[in-house]
């Protein structure tokens, strides 16, 4: 049975290694290059005692990390927030994706966001790099699109588009309570 716990600095080296392989082999991640293990735990830090940072276990081992972090600087949108999954190879199918989302999303309506963003790369066609699984992913999470950017990232030799999807997460009271960080 797996348990959706909060994650930690301590968890950094385990994240990496599931984030790597979406850096070197797809087009998921849009980086070129993976992050060191120091780069990747500050940007954990960055986001850890603020925005939800969560991570999936099964038997003690884990399986996908999900989380959230500030969606633009200015304090207007403290209400919004983006979000971002990843699962370690092997582990996509079984269900796993929308327990960590559903765990993300509560724990971001009990801090008040009202909307929250996915920045996904999309392939036009699909191909070994990129087989739009996240946009199928956020779209059965109840996510529209609403935005797409076309031919705005060049990765393994070929162009890649870029799409915005949004949840509405709360009701968009008149005056609503701010944000409640961690």
């Amino acid at each position: 049975m797996p348990t959706i716990r909060n994650a930690t600095t301590a968890d950094a080296k385990a994240l990496l290694a599931i984030y790597i392989p979406y850096v070197e082999n797809t087009a998921v991640s849009l980086e070129l290059t993976p992050p060191t293990l120091a780069e990747f735990t500050s940007r954990m830090e960055s986001r850890i005692g603020t925005y939800p940072y969560l991570v999936l276990e099964e038997s003690g081992e884990i399986l996908g990390y999900a989380y959230a972090g500030r969606f633009h600087a200015r304090a207007a949108y403290d209400l919004s927030a983006e979000a971002t999954i990843y699962l370690r190879k092997g582990a996509k199918g079984r269900g796993f994706g929308k327990l960590l989302y559903t765990a993300l999303e509560d724990e971001l309506k009990k801090r008040n966001v009202q909307n929250l963003y996915a920045c996904i790369a999309y392939a036009d066609p699909e191909d070994e790099h990129l087989q739009n699984d996240s946009y199928r992913f956020h779209t059965a999470m109840g996510y529209i699109e609403v935005g797409h950017f076309h031919k705005c990232a060049y990765k393994f030799s070929r162009w890649f588009d870029m799409v915005w999807m949004e949840k509405f997460l709360g009701e968009h009271e008149e005056s609503p309570k701010g944000f409640i960080g961690f």
